[in-house]
């Protein structure tokens, strides 16, 4: 098939511009991949862009297509133009699941290549909002192939739909000297205890894990995941006197308090008269700022564990929500702890299967029923750390505070 079957005329100007385009990527394999096959799906899909750039409309409609033994992790795409552009008349994507932390060997992103070019139309994307990898554009025949072909060699499709979707973790310890807990444990230990549930939609909407190794928060878990761990740290930050002596040589005084002092947000670091630095722990809320511009002289604590966020998302119903903190601190050292972590998602999830709406994600349930009936329903007990600053907020009642925080310490004395 010639390549000026369906000329692009607007899609060219696309590449006029100085950042590079997705409409290049797709021209290389139209033109160069040696599978005329692809050359021509990767035409059609063009041709069919072009058209909808002119029309204004859209033109890929919905339907359903599986796998066998599965129920979700791929998105049908038709063309209700297929007549016009047959060689992409199917064009679905598979969602697959990343490693954890993504960690990929060059072979194993060779063989996933290879099978895609067998199956499918060469396209990828890595990674989106979703944490999948996207394998874009297959028939309904080529689903099932590629499927077989990447399981027999250990991959597995991600969710799509109403179900728990594909969980993501930082690149962790591995690479980060600011990580706090194990990443990839607990990804792998929350996707395999949900893996039915990801592979068979049967709850109100979709529920995502996700979990950062420290408050930088890399994969955006606090405003992204219905459930998310954030690595921390309860005892002092670390601090080594001697370097944060070097940087203040190195940049200047004034650089140093412009750049890192004035920056904390509760004001808990200053700048000595001989260039040491005074941390006030207890005013620490680890946003992380200067750890990041120092980080040979400054460091993560300890007493290492995680907080537990429940309910973050993008627009839906009522808006984009954070995440609201459930457990405030965890520790995560055996085996036991990691199974309670595990369990208390199983509780969050059964709670919310049984009482958010239809299309009601687990953030906007919580806002219906409030945040007591919440922890109510899933035997977590109100804990004041849940809360940051108080006195802050002025929406925080405070008549009553002390009573409370006398009662949360007298449970913690029963406890230990």
């Amino acid at each position: 098939m010639a390549i000026d079957k369906y000329p692009t005329p607007m899609l060219d100007q696309l590449e006029e511009g100085p950042w590079p385009s997705f409409i290049t990527g797709i021209k290389r394999l139209r033109d160069q991949h040696p599978d005329q096959r692809i050359n021509e799906m990767t035409a059609s899909l063009l041709g069919q862009l072009e058209h909808s750039y002119e029309t204004r409309k859209g033109y890929w409609k919905g339907g359903t297509v599986s796998v066998y033994g599965y129920g979700g992790g791929i998105i049908p795409r038709f063309s209700e133009v297929g007549n016009a552009f047959p060689e992409s008349r199917e064009f679905h994507t598979l969602r697959v699941q990343p490693p954890a932390g993504n960690h990929y060997s060059t072979a194993m992103l060779r063989q996933l290549a290879d099978s895609w070019e067998k199956h499918g139309s060469g396209l990828v994307t890595f990674h989106g909002q979703t944490g999948n990898i996207m394998f874009i554009g297959t028939s309904t025949d080529g689903t099932q192939h590629f499927f077989d072909e990447i399981n027999d060699y250990g991959w597995d499709l991600g969710g799509a739909g109403p179900c728990v979707r594909t969980a993501m973790s930082c690149v962790g310890a591995a690479r980060c000297e600011m990580s706090c807990t194990n990443e990839q444990k607990g990804h792998r230990l929350l996707v395999n205890n949900f893996t039915d549930d990801v592979h068979r939609p049967a709850l109100p909407y979709k529920f995502k894990f996700k979990v950062s190794g420290c408050p930088n928060d890399c994969q955006n878990a606090i405003e992204r995941a219905d459930f998310a761990v954030i690595g921390t740290w309860r005892d002092d930050m670390k601090v080594n006197q001697e370097e944060i002596k070097g940087y203040v040589a190195k940049k200047g005084r004034q650089y140093i308090i412009d750049n890192v002092i004035t920056r904390c947000p509760t004001n808990a670091l200053s700048l000595n008269d001989d260039d040491t630095l005074a941390v006030n722990n207890r005013d620490c809320v680890r946003c992380m700022h200067c750890l990041n511009v120092m980080p040979k002289a400054l460091g993560v604590g300890d007493d290492k564990g995680v907080t537990i966020l429940i309910g973050g998302k993008r627009t839906l119903k009522i808006g984009d929500l954070m995440g609201t903190v459930v457990v405030p601190f965890k520790k995560l050292e055996s085996e036991e702890d990691w199974e309670s972590m595990v369990e208390l998602a199983e509780e969050i999830i059964d709670f919310w299967a049984e009482n958010a709406l239809e299309h009601e994600r687990c953030g906007e349930m919580i806002e219906r029923i409030g945040l007591v009936n919440f922890l109510e329903g899933i035997d977590v007990e109100v804990d004041p750390n849940m809360v940051s600053n108080p006195r802050e907020c002025s929406y925080v009642r405070m008549d009553g505070w002390d009573d409370e925080a006398v009662k949360w310490f007298d449970r913690q004395a029963e406890a230990s």
